[in-house]
């Protein structure tokens, strides 16, 4: 863990925020809390507070309302909750990988359905670079370690600006030898309401999801993939808006369409009238969206997860999308949030 730092400044408009929200031990010694210290940033109508631990994303509002669903500072996160899945987002099956020859063991850390699942970075602490009113920069550096000997570091950088937030990460291999890279971002999106349990289904079907799609990737019961089919005729096509009333929903849409600038976005509207757009740039290849539908009422969020990814599920081992990052060089990815007026 980095050392803390605390902030007695009082919170401005015209100034960022990083704060420590003191717990004590049994020596009375203060300790920021369980999220690490917490950067505020702010921007119009914006207010984004993003944690020391993962680089997670816990709260980010418009006009005062939840985009995302709010985490607390000493939450549990489950669900990835507005974490950063890197080097790999999703599962790798048996934890198993070949890259260039070599053939790596993840740890299994999904038991039950004996996967590697969303990289390494969600539950590490990572060091500020720069914090200013509207953006804050957190990097992070892999530590050498024998299921991923790659020595990639990343910068993270959270920017509000008048549509929303904007979202940089940045993979540098400071290596010899080339390394496998892909990565996602996993905000649920709030639905405007505030369900406990199985009720979140029945809110979640009032909200309908939009995503310029071709392709849904068909998994087996470990949530791997197995292979793909066009969305055509099927609950997965999203193409033109569509209500969430075909739950459950974990599921990868690729062969995504980008725009004239390269971006390409999934819009959630919400039965408050909030459309809430989340996507990225060029490298975005595909979206899981999840429901959340049976999870254990604790672990799930009043929402819809709707994440922009540079790969999905198994890309270690098919290298479907994956990014072959070579030594010396440096991958970029630009990912938003924001509401739609």
């Amino acid at each position: 863990m980095s050392s803390t730092t605390t902030s007695t400044s009082t919170p401005t408009s015209t100034q960022p925020t990083r704060t420590s929200t003191p717990s004590t031990t049994a020596a009375t010694t203060p300790l920021p809390p369980r999220t690490g210290d917490q950067y505020t940033i702010s921007h119009g109508r914006y207010r984004a507070v993003i944690t020391e631990v993962g680089a997670t994303l816990r709260i980010l509002t418009c006009d005062g309302v939840d985009v995302t669903v709010p985490l607390g500072a000493d939450d549990i996160v489950s669900c990835c909750h507005g974490q950063l899945l890197i080097p790999f987002p999703n599962r790798i099956a048996h934890g198993t990988y070949t890259f260039d020859g070599t053939t790596y063991q993840l740890p299994i850390n999904e038991p039950a359905r004996d996967n590697a699942i969303h990289g390494f970075a969600r539950d590490q602490y990572w060091t500020l670079v720069r914090l200013t009113e509207r953006d804050v920069t957190l990097a992070w550096r892999m530590p050498p370690v024998s299921y991923y000997p790659f020595d990639i570091y990343v910068t993270a950088t959270y920017t509000l600006d008048d549509d929303g937030l904007h979202v940089r990460v940045r993979a540098h291999n400071l290596g010899a030898t080339a390394a496998p890279w892909a990565l996602a971002m996993h905000p649920w999106i709030a639905n405007g309401f505030s369900g406990y349990g199985d009720e979140i289904d029945a809110d979640n079907a009032r909200c309908t999801l939009e995503i310029a799609a071709d392709t849904h990737v068909c998994v087996n019961d470990n949530l791997i993939p197995t292979g793909t089919e066009p969305v055509d005729g099927t609950k997965f096509d999203f193409r033109t808006p569509r209500a969430l009333t075909e739950q459950p929903y974990d599921d990868a849409l690729t062969d995504v369409h980008h725009d004239a600038s390269g971006n390409t976005a999934a819009v959630l509207t919400r039965p408050d009238g909030m459309r809430v757009r989340v996507g990225g740039d060029g490298t975005i290849t595909s979206f899981q969206v999840c429901t959340g539908t049976g999870f254990p009422p604790d672990q799930h969020p009043a929402g819809v997860a709707v994440e922009p990814q540079t790969a999905y599920a198994n890309a270690f081992a098919t290298g479907v999308d994956l990014i072959r990052l070579e030594p010396g060089s440096t991958s970029e990815t630009h990912m938003f949030i924001g509401v739609l007026d």
